[in-house]
């Protein structure tokens, strides 16, 4: 048995690295788009910071993510493994398009289908479900809407401010901003992988009740700070420069809005996406411009990704979890 579980937890740390490159977007986009710092730079100052989150933010997201959405009762090795391979498999086809699409939703989506594919729609825990779905709409209008604030306070406030020295305060502040999402992104999404390991723990009779043990917590933000470390370039252009162009003092009020929205959840036990929030926050800066300096188009194509997630995901995890029963596997 445990070289089964051994192989699952890292499939598990491999979904958490690829997240971490998939949304290192998220992480980075802004403070590179506005040349505040180099691409290297960048992703060395985001995973420094997505490992340190697993210092002081608890577990509740992965409390939320491993025992409140489905029935661990029905979880076994195969809904474990198939539910990654759903999530990564999306993860894939979403970064090769550079769609900057939810790892988290296709995450839950993934391990959903596994298991409804095993056990039926009464595996589904609805209270748990019900604060994901709200904050799917919340996570980019807190971000918009926070995004959009700070932008129109910012712009009132230094409007009598040279705009030499309003870009070197800002190139200096998104700094701090960048740091602050990418804690949030850290404490947030690393979470997630969390709760599937100390399901399959659970499972396998390592654990007697549902709880995340230290090393689980420091081998999840490790492997998504790696992820970050390596990056995802070809989504950084869309969040980046294809969304809106973006100036330092609206990267720190982009970041610093999706930071307040992913926090905000992180503190409920929500699992919201990273990519929503920071997505949300760059439209309501640009729309301070004018509304025609966000480009709908390429935002319509991200909506539409994100709706297809969770399904898609579902989908594929429950087409594998049929092919691992046809070979023998519960």
């Amino acid at each position: 048995m445990l070289p089964v579980v051994a192989a699952l937890i890292l499939v598990a740390l491999s979904f958490d690295f690829l997240n971490g490159f998939h949304d290192a977007a998220n992480s980075i986009a802004t403070v590179v788009s506005t040349r505040v710092l180099s691409p290297g730079q960048a992703v060395v100052w985001a995973a420094f910071f997505n490992f340190v989150a697993a210092f002081g933010f608890g577990t509740a997201v992965a409390t939320t993510i491993g025992n409140g959405m489905i029935d661990v009762r029905v979880v076994t090795f195969a809904v474990v493994f198939a539910g990654l391979v759903g999530a990564i498999a999306w993860d894939i086809i979403t970064w090769y398009f550079g769609l900057p699409t939810s790892s988290s939703h296709a995450l839950m989506g993934g391990y959903a289908g596994a298991a409804v594919a095993r056990a039926g729609w009464g595996v589904v825990i609805p209270a748990g479900w019900t604060k994901t779905i709200i904050f799917i709409v919340l996570s980019p209008l807190i971000g918009m809407a926070a995004g959009l604030a700070l932008m129109t306070s910012i712009l009132w406030l230094l409007r009598r401010g040279s705009p030499g020295g309003v870009d070197k305060w800002f190139r200096r502040l998104q700094l701090v901003s960048a740091a602050a999402f990418s804690l949030s992104h850290g404490t947030n999404d690393a979470q997630k992988t969390m709760g599937i390991v100390a399901g399959l723990l659970l499972a396998a009779g390592y654990i007697r009740r549902f709880y995340v043990p230290i090393p689980v917590i420091l081998a999840a933000h490790a492997a998504i700070a790696l992820g970050t470390l390596f990056g995802g370039w070809r989504i950084i252009h869309t969040m980046g420069q294809k969304i809106t162009k973006l100036q330092p003092v609206g990267g720190f009020a982009a970041e610093t809005g999706a930071a307040i929205a992913v926090f905000t959840a992180t503190s409920l036990g929500v699992g919201v996406s990273t990519t929503h929030a920071i997505t949300g926050a760059i439209v309501g800066v640009g729309s301070t411009r004018r509304l025609s300096a966000v480009r709908w188009g390429v935002a319509g194509q991200i909506v539409w990704a994100w709706i297809l997630t969770i399904p898609a995901a579902f989908l594929i995890s429950a087409g594998t979890f049929a092919l691992l029963r046809a070979g023998g596997a519960r």
